[in-house]
């Protein structure tokens, strides 16, 4: 039934993740409507929210009898075959401030079977209620509506890939490759390799390589190394070092950095370079910044250089053994060192 000396207006949406507004439903003529019957209602003209049409049922007697004495409110979901899964406020609107007064919140999912929802005791018709919210015979109701479109929220466990990568390094499951590391055997995954390495790509498929090769023997890395070089291979994560004191850290990073030239592994390296330039100091960064330049690391050479040029630490840094080992075998890097050295001095 639709409303009789009634309207509707909405306010200006607002900018969320969901289609968001309210909508006014006026009941003009409010005890011109009261003895329209328990279970019949009026219609509130159509307003689309989220791209669906809907409408608020308005019924002055009750829903049924046993909301006699009370108003009852219905929000309708008038597109069919849709389904909306709906947050919605209802309020009364005190006409003299026109502050709108929450009755209460609701959340459904409207749907071909379930396409109305509401409160069946929204508004009891005492004396005392209709002096308060009527002005010039007229109640004002607001519906906040906010409209996801069909969507069910399913938790979603975290990915388990890296786990389940690490577990395959460790489980040797369908290994078809060995390396013997200074005594120490390690299976692996040649496909795995490939994928994540240019290096290993050309050893086991490229035209030079030895299809039936089931072994190889690694000379110029630790075991410890090579198991942490794995790792990353496999998961993409470098290994916990928690276990290591702040040196041992330093010189595992230092030989993974090399292991990541050589097997050209962009990622890991420039992790070991971040990693490095955190645990710079006068001791060590001479032989860093020869690391760096050796496998270039531009970013990690820059650090280095920067660090060793600051006032109060170079002449700390003159009397390691480092800078020592850097002036002697190192004379073009050296020279390069100088030369920023005499740049700043003019900046």
């Amino acid at each position: 039934m639709a409303a009789s000396q009634s309207s509707i207006s909405r306010v200006p949406s607002r900018c969320t993740e969901t289609a968001q507004a309210t909508v006014a439903f006026e009941i003009a003529g409010y005890s011109l409507h009261k003895g329209l019957g328990r279970g019949k209602y009026l219609r509130s003209p159509v307003f689309s929210i989220g791209g669906y049409d809907w409408c608020i049922q308005y019924y002055p007697d009750g829903k049924n009898e046993d909301y006699e004495g009370y108003v009852s409110v219905f929000l309708e979901l008038l597109t069919k075959n849709a389904e909306a899964t709906v947050h919605y406020d209802w309020m009364l609107v005190e006409p003299v401030r026109g502050e709108s007064i929450a009755a209460l919140r609701q959340r459904a999912t409207f749907n071909s079977q379930k396409s109305f929802w509401g409160i069946p005791k929204f508004f009891k018709t005492t004396v005392e209620n209709e002096s308060f919210f009527l002005r010039n015979d007229c109640l004002v109701i607001e519906c906040e509506v906010s409209v996801t479109k069909g969507t069910i929220e399913v938790p979603v466990p975290p990915s388990d890939l890296l786990d389940n990568l690490a577990t395959l390094l460790e489980g040797k499951k369908g290994a078809d490759v060995t390396f013997k590391v200074q005594g120490e055997v390690f299976p692996a995954h040649k496909n795995l390799l490939a994928m994540r390495s240019a290096v290993f790509d050309a050893e086991f498929y490229g035209p030079m390589a030895d299809k039936g090769a089931q072994d190889i023997t690694i000379d110029e890395m630790q075991p410890a190394v090579f198991k942490a070089f794995l790792h990353f291979i496999y998961t993409d994560t470098m290994p916990s070092m928690d276990d290591l004191d702040d040196d041992d850290k330093r010189e595992m990073v230092k030989h993974l950095l090399v292991a990541a030239d050589k097997y050209a592994m962009a990622r890991m390296k420039r992790i070991c370079e971040g990693m490095l330039c955190e645990c710079l100091d006068v001791e060590t960064v001479a032989t860093i910044l020869a690391l760096a330049d050796q496998h270039h690391c531009s970013n990690l050479k820059d650090a280095c250089i920067e660090f060793m040029l600051s006032s109060n630490r170079m002449d700390d840094v003159i009397a390691s053994q480092g800078y020592l080992h850097l002036k002697r075998s190192f004379p073009g890097l050296f020279a390069e060192m100088f030369e920023r050295s005499v740049k700043s001095r003019k900046i």
